[in-house]
């Protein structure tokens, strides 16, 4: 959970260096800059810094003036280090440019630390990320593994949470780490108005695994698009594997692979994953009691429910109510 100021307010630094890339600049002001309380107020303060104030060459044909400096990084409570074309993958193990080294070392203990695309390769320079479960975009994985092997890279994520420290995948996928963070600070509520106002999913299905270049499927071979809709609209039913590839015409075997190949995850996880989405939205938004919403979401009891809920968010159910009801925009 970040810590927010008295003024309700958490203040957001985007650390931009020679080589950013303009959307992933603009998706960080654009999200967390749309997020607002039930009273329309702000919750998020955004700035943009560099190890020297003023023009920054972006990798396209135009530059953008950076007011602030790397003080700005001092008084983060997140801040966020966007990818560089120009220098990302030639960063090593504690090699960081010295300018880049000192700005990051203004950063407090307490802060919350993010990448996006191969920003992750400033966050492993660092040291950030020794132990910690990482991703960068799927064109850079094999590198980044072997340049940082105290790092546990995953290729087929969209993003990684590790707690104080966070990573996400090529560009869009900053999209869904932006998201990730608000629904962990403000719950589902207020991320899915952010994304709403923004036209995008609030939470992608699957991971990057889905956009590496692969074969062609043979002609006339079906997707799990109808049994995913299907499976969204009977959440509370126990649902089994065979149910949802009886809705494809599709073997148990075929459709699994299918499935991992078109959302990048199992069936299993991608329904675990949706019912835990459906209890959040129901602790936020209704009274209903505990075990009412482990039967809606097809968890079955409350016991189930606080276990799955525990292991996806670290929380209880009525932990996660207390935090969220009533914080939610509209």
């Amino acid at each position: 959970m970040a810590v927010f100021r008295d003024d309700g307010r958490h203040r957001v630094a985007v650390l931009v260096r020679h080589g950013v890339l303009p959307m992933e600049l603009g998706l960080v002001h654009q999200l967390f800059g749309t997020a607002t309380a039930p009273d329309g107020s702000p919750l998020y303060e955004v700035v943009t810094c560099s190890t020297t104030p003023g023009p920054v060459r972006t990798d396209a044909d135009f530059a953008v003036t950076v007011p602030h400096g790397p003080e700005a990084l001092g008084e983060a409570d997140t801040v966020i280090v966007p990818a560089s074309h120009e220098e990302d993958e030639k960063l090593r193990p504690g090699a960081l440019p010295e300018p880049l080294a000192e700005a990051l070392a203004r950063v407090r203990p307490s802060a919350r630390v993010a990448s996006v695309c191969t920003g992750a390769f400033v966050l492993a320079a660092a040291g950030l990320l020794d132990g910690c479960p990482a991703t960068t975009h799927w064109m850079s994985c094999d590198l980044f593994a072997r340049t940082f092997p105290d790092v546990a890279v995953d290729a087929a994520v969209l993003y990684t949470d590790a707690g104080r420290v966070l990573t996400s995948a090529g560009e869009a996928a900053g999209i869904d780490l932006v998201l990730h963070m608000i629904r962990g600070d403000h719950g589902a509520a207020v991320a899915t108005a952010v994304a709403r106002r923004t036209v995008v999913p609030p939470h992608r299905e699957g991971g990057q695994a889905q956009y590496i270049p692969r074969p062609l499927p043979e002609p006339g071979v079906t997707s799990t698009s109808r049994a995913r809709a299907w499976a969204l609209e009977n959440l509370h039913r126990p649902l089994t594997l065979r149910d949802l590839a009886s809705r494809e015409a599709m073997s148990v075997r075929t459709f699994t692979r299918r499935f991992r190949e078109e959302v990048g995850t199992s069936p299993g996880r991608w329904l675990t994953r949706r019912r835990v989405d459906l209890a959040r939205r129901l602790l936020e938004e209704t009274d209903l009691t505990v075990d009412q919403i482990a039967e809606r979401a097809g968890f079955g009891t409350g016991a189930s429910l606080r276990r799955h809920l525990q292991d996806a968010l670290g929380v209880a159910p009525t932990a996660y109510r207390a935090t969220f009801r009533g914080q939610s925009g509209p």
